[in-house]
């Protein structure tokens, strides 16, 4: 299959015009391939990826998540076999692109990009508690649950990937032990909210003054907690440790302010 030449088709089908440029777009961390695709006076980001399951969750996350008011892509065209979608141009600035423009000539975390965060926090609990009602989680993938084999998965990539690749010595008998612990003091949490998984700066784009999220594919139930983590400890934004405490009680004033009813 000649990619670009299916993700001109689905372009000229959905703007009612040929496409006059169709380029690959890069920075992107996965193995899904992004196209921008130009016509005369419509744009659109074109996405190919093989993985049919991955491409179902985020069709059927976005239109839900789209019902519920959120600020997310339009999925505007699909192909035939499900490999090749079409979604709304979003420009290429994202939250950290955002950040690091605005802490250029700063030596401190500008009051901007922290309200900016505080936009980006006001969407998190709608994500998590009132789009959770009514999601389809079958359509999860690769799982429908942060559940205890999950969490193993990702502190085993901080062991392997972090721990050891960086030579940190550590006991991995009692390293383990508190991998148990954790594990069990996390499902006594709650897992019944809808995890975004991927809630960081790469993955939110500012349009305008307002954030629009994507990459939500990953998301399953989930605790409440690992999402503002994710965001606050994301590790290239380097947010300083007083600007996080005060998001994070922001974000705790918005979550108290949510419906309380969780997703089923």
């Amino acid at each position: 299959m000649n990619i670009e030449s299916t993700l001109a088709d689905l372009f000229a089908k959905w703007a009612d015009e040929p496409a006059l440029q169709v380029y690959p777009m890069t920075g992107t961390g996965s193995n899904r391939r992004y196209y921008r695709i130009l016509g005369e006076t419509r744009s659109a980001v074109g996405v190919f990826n093989d993985d049919l399951k991955e491409n179902a969750a985020f069709i059927g996350f976005s239109g839900h998540f789209r019902k519920a008011g959120l600020p997310v892509p339009k999925v505007l065209e699909v192909n035939e076999g499900g490999d090749c979608y079409l979604q709304d141009d979003l420009g290429d600035l994202t939250l950290f692109g955002y950040l690091k423009e605005n802490k250029a000539n700063h030596d401190h975390f500008p009051d901007a990009v922290e309200l900016m965060y505080r936009k980006v926090i006001d969407h998190l609990p709608q994500f998590q508690v009132k789009s959770g009602n009514g999601l389809d989680y079958s359509l999860c993938y690769p799982r429908a649950a942060f559940d205890g084999q999950s969490m193993r998965w990702d502190l085993n990539y901080f062991k392997y990937y972090f721990l050891k690749l960086a030579k940190i010595p550590f006991d991995e008998q009692r390293l383990e032990d508190d991998f148990d612990r954790f594990i069990s003091m996390i499902l006594e949490a709650g897992c019944d909210y809808f995890m975004y998984r991927d809630f960081q700066s790469r993955n939110i784009m500012i349009v305008g003054d307002n954030p629009v999220f994507i990459d939500f594919q990953g998301g399953r139930q989930g605790p409440l907690q690992y999402d503002i983590a994710s965001l606050l400890y994301d590790a290239k934004a380097d947010i300083p440790e007083k600007t996080r405490e005060r998001l994070l009680d922001y974000y705790l004033e918005v979550l108290s302010r949510a419906p309380s009813r969780k997703p089923k």
